[in-house]
This record gives C-alpha cells, structure tokens and sequence, in this order.
C-alpha cells in the first residue's frame, strides 16, 4: 500500500503551521507556570492543563476519546492526583490492522539559570541550524504532534487511514508511569469494551537516533531502579564555625557513601550487580561492530571528549547491554551564590542504576539496599539513614524480524533513502514491557528525533528536518503496516 503522495505534499506545505503547535504545546500553560513536570508536586496542576489540551487536539482531529482517572499517590508527604490517561480510539475496520500508539505529554523540570541559552518553555526556533530548542520538543512533545501531523493530513484531505488506531497518551513516565500499569491490566478485563481490544502491534516515538545521520529501529530499553537516600542528624541546620569538627555531619557522610558506588570506569562498586549479566559472545559483538556509531559521535552529542573509552564497541555495550549507576544530586546541600557556612542538619542523594537483561528490579534492589547500610555501618556515625526505592522499571527487548520492525523499515527507506540501524537503548520506557506482556504483542520504538537532541539536559532540541520527514515517517509506517496481510 502506497503512501500517497499528496499526504506527503500535506506535510511539506503545512510545516510552519505543524511547528507553530509544537511551540504551543511546549509553552503550555506559560500563563500560569513554565513546567510541565509530573515529578514535582507544585507543578502538577500545570500536567493536568496539558491533558486536556492534548484532549482537545485528538477531538478536533475526529479521535474518540476518554481521561482515566489514575487515582492518588504520595509525593513530598502530600496525597496528590494522578495526571489522567488519554485513550483514544479511531477506526474500526475488521479488514484492518489496529495499531497502538503510546506517548508521554509530561516533562523534565528546566530552568533558564540550569545553563538554557533560550527560555526553556518557549520553542526557539533557529532558522539557520533549524534546530527548534525548547523543553519537551523531542522527549515526548514532538512525537506525540507527529501524530496528530497524520491525522490533521488525512482529516483535511479526505484520506482513509490506512489502519485503525488507538492511542494512549499519559503524564507520568517521567516519574516511573505510576498508575499506567494497572490501567492496562484493568482494560485487557473489558474484552469487546476494552480500549485496547483488537490491538496487533504497538508503536512507541520516544527515543532517539544514535547519532544525527542515521534513522533507526530500537528493540531493547534497559530497565531502571531509581534510590533516594536520606541521611539526618541535628534538629537543625548548624553554623560550621560553631560545630564543625564537632558533630556527625550528614554531608560527609551522604558523600562517603555515594562514593562507594561507581568507580570512575563506570565498574558498578555495588558487589553482584555487575556479576548478574553474562558477557557479551563474539556473534553480539558482532553486531555492535556493524553500527553506523563512533565515539565521535559521542563527543559531538555531549559537547565534550569524556567517554569512558576510546573503543566503540565498549562505548555501544555501556550504553545498549551494560547496567550503568549514575548519581543525580543532593538535596538540602548548599548551591547557592557566595560562602555559606552552614551544616546540613539532613541531605537527601538520589541516584539510578540501568539494568538490563536478566536483571530484575527486585534482585537489584536487594544488593543495593544491603550494600548501603553496610558502609554506613562502617562509618560508625551517629547519623541515622532511611533509603527508598523510588521506582522501578523493569529492562525489555522485541523481536526485530517481526512483520511490525518490518513495515517500519520499509518506511525508513521509503522516506531517508537508507536502511535503518537496529539498536537496543540506554532509557527506560517501562510501559513498553507492559504492552508487550499484558497485550500479548509485538512493541517498535520508531524515533523522530537524533541523538544530540539532548532530551533531559539543557538546549533540548528537536531539528525541523526530523520534525516534518518524521512525520511522514510516522504515516509511511502506518501505510506499511496496513499493507500487512492478516
């Protein structure tokens, strides 16, 4: 089944209107915050403005659809509200495949003081790189606009879809898609009512390209356990010059303790993680080898020559099939401008590990937890520990050669002129292992975006080339698939 060339045409000519409503979403709600950010807890009413902007679009573009109250949970000793789910529902065509499309409209905290050189929260636009830089423009606003790029083509065309789709779209997967997963085993109970009835195959946009000149297909995410620990002593926060050399400080020791955990090499101090995944054999190797990757490409995407090695393949195994411990920050420790003198009376150090196959969440966590008080106890200090597991997410992989990774790549050739890169991921998405396992079917991550797109760090962007090619990537795919005999 052809991808009709006036879909394409669509696309090209309605560009600058597609990249005004990706400033619109970015922006949202500016006039009441500039975040739209799940995890943090002042700001979740603007999460909920999100969702019901996002609502709005899928309506004005023909899709049925239905906000899911998640429920609760607890935040910062606060019983907030779940930002909903977004299900969506349009086709019904027995004749036709149904295809599932997973987003997430929620995002990363961003200040202008982190080190933006452009507000975060309004889409800057540059028009000699064409580079759109602006918070949630590539992770996930972008792809999920992708989207709706497809069916405003086909609305205002007249096209049929090629396939019937569903949609379902939520504000939480920057804080572990709290709620996600027992939403989807509630729906597979519905049967015939069920929003995921019918589903043959699912479609994630939320990754990336491994470099910036070549597309590709990604069939393993690493997963995730993310640890808060929190380390107290004095009821209050004490000045050093009238405590210091006097008391157990929790600074030193959350400090002592978070370096007891990674080596510079990247080596896992934490004992039998590392010992849990198997080495890689030379038919693997093999394959890291083939990648069109190099470490320059790292040193281009992150600004700087500091990869671990000058080896590409062991660049490629840290990132696709080795657990990597990163350490994110302290809280309650003093950041600010000038010369404070002050004791942290608790400081709290959050840190993640990315786990891979046969890793579990649970069996990490166990190490992890034991590791800790173990060296705290080596410490003798008088201070008291609390550690949390914030999250988990458990790792996951696809089969590449199913007919759903092999409509995708006839979509890649169709729009870039070359074959794709079939690569597993560094992330977490764990809502992919839930639609793999619950529904019983084949899950794609489909990038849009490139691999210096920065998602998470300062500058995000996303390129009005990979903006506007992939959304015709997008409706290729969805013509490929719906090509696919039953």
């Amino acid at each position: 089944m052809a991808t009709p060339n006036q879909f394409l045409k669509f696309v090209d000519d309605n560009a600058e209107t597609f990249i005004k409503r990706l400033g619109e979403a970015v922006a949202i709600p500016r006039q009441v915050r500039a975040f739209i950010v799940s995890g943090d807890s002042s700001y979740r009413p603007d999460v909920f403005r999100m969702s019901a902007w996002l609502d709005g679009q899928l309506k004005s573009l023909g899709v049925a659809t239905k906000l899911v109250d998640l429920g609760k949970h607890v935040m910062d000793d606060q019983e907030l509200p779940l930002p909903p789910a977004i299900l969506g529902r349009i086709g019904d065509d027995p004749k036709k495949k149904t295809v599932l499309i997973y987003g997430h409209y929620d995002v990363q905290p961003a200040q202008k003081s982190d080190g933006w050189d452009t507000e975060p929260f309004t889409l800057a636009v540059d028009e000699k790189t064409g580079q759109m830089i602006g918070r949630g423009s590539t992770d996930d606003k972008g792809p999920i606009l992708g989207w709706l790029n497809v069916l405003e083509a086909h609305k205002t065309l007249g096209l049929e879809l090629p396939v019937n789709l569903r949609f379902c779209f939520e504000g939480m997967e920057e804080s572990g898609s709290e709620g996600l997963d027992d939403l989807i085993k509630t729906e597979i109970t519905k049967g015939k009512e069920s929003w995921f009835d019918g589903v043959d195959c699912v479609c994630i946009s939320d990754n990336y390209w491994l470099n910036t000149r070549t597309p590709c297909l990604t069939y393993g995410l690493r997963g995730l356990v993310y640890f808060k620990i929190t380390i107290s002593g004095p009821a209050r926060d004490l000045h050093s010059g009238g405590f210091g050399r006097m008391v157990h400080e929790p600074m030193t020791d959350m400090v002592n303790i978070l370096s007891k955990l990674v080596a510079p090499d990247g080596t896992i101090l934490v004992p039998g993680v590392d010992d849990l995944v198997p080495a890689a054999q030379d038919e693997e190797i093999a394959i890291y080898e083939k990648l069109d990757y190099s470490v320059q490409d790292v040193e281009d995407a992150i600004g700087a020559p500091v990869t671990l090695s000058q080896d590409k393949v062991s660049v490629l195994m840290g990132r696709m099939r080795l657990p990597a411990l990163s350490i994110h920050g302290i809280e309650g420790a003093f950041s600010g401008p000038g010369a404070k003198t002050v004791i942290p009376a608790s400081v709290s150090g959050k840190f993640s590990i990315r786990i891979v196959p046969p890793q579990t969440p649970e069996e990490v966590d166990a190490l992890v937890q034991t590791y800790i008080e173990q060296e705290f106890a080596k410490l003798h200090s008088k201070n008291t520990l609390k550690i949390e597991n914030l999250h988990n997410g458990r790792p996951w992989a696809a089969d590449p050669k199913h007919w759903n990774y092999e409509a995708a790549i006839r979509a890649t050739e169709a729009v870039y002129k070359r074959s794709p890169d079939l690569t597993r991921e560094g992330g977490s998405i764990p809502v992919t292992l839930s639609f793999a396992e619950r529904l019983g079917v084949n899950v794609l991550l489909l990038p849009m975006g490139r691999g210096d797109d920065g998602a998470h760090s300062t500058n995000e962007k996303l390129d009005r080339s990979n903006f506007i090619e992939g959304t015709k990537l997008l409706g290729t795919y969805l013509y490929e698939v719906g090509a696919i005999k039953a």
